[in-house]
């Protein structure tokens, strides 16, 4: 069987599961990416950075460079965070659908064997296979989410350190 038969036969759930797979794994190449060509021209930002502050802020105060200098800092990486809560919300969300899907198969099963009784089992099969389906669904697409979710932000923090080092090492 094609992936795309299992797909039609999770019905709405496996196609809304799919969509938000496409637009997480999207967004996860876009920010690998980004933060791939950030690191590489960390010592340009810091540069900016430091700049940024001697021309904007004209003080020899360590603790209040020190401060000034995280300030600085977390309004930049705050810009390469945007998109990283939508690939945690369909980390979350995806086993949630995959439930719905399931619960949705059962009673799909049950309102057949209800209706014909056992009569044809290959009804009440259908109502199964569309719950297991939508479970495996929403795993597949939960658990790289949840994966690349926890890897971009450990990217991130690394950016920030370094970044914090050499924004540092100009300033002070």
């Amino acid at each position: 069987m094609r992936v795309i038969d299992y797909v039609n036969q999770g019905g709405l759930i496996m196609y809304i599961l799919l969509a938000f797979n496409v637009i997480g794994i999207t967004l996860m190449l876009i920010k690998f990416f980004l933060i791939a060509i950030e690191g590489k021209k960390s010592d340009v930002t810091a540069t900016t950075l430091s700049n940024k502050i001697k021309n904007d802020f004209q003080t020899k105060d360590h603790g209040i460079l020190l401060e000034l200098i995280k300030q600085e800092i977390s309004a930049y990486v705050k810009k390469l965070e945007v998109g990283i809560n939508t690939i945690k919300i369909i980390a979350s969300i995806s086993p949630l659908l995959g439930l719905l899907g399931t619960v949705i198969g059962v009673l799909m099963a049950f309102r057949v064997m209800s209706e014909t009784g056992l009569t044809n089992p290959e009804l009440f099969a259908e109502g199964i296979s569309v719950a297991l389906l939508t479970t495996v669904g929403g795993l597949i697409v939960a658990i790289p989410h949840y994966i690349g979710h926890s890897y971009l932000l450990g990217l991130i923090d690394n950016f920030e350190s370094a970044l914090e080092k050499q924004l540092l090492a100009k300033l002070l």
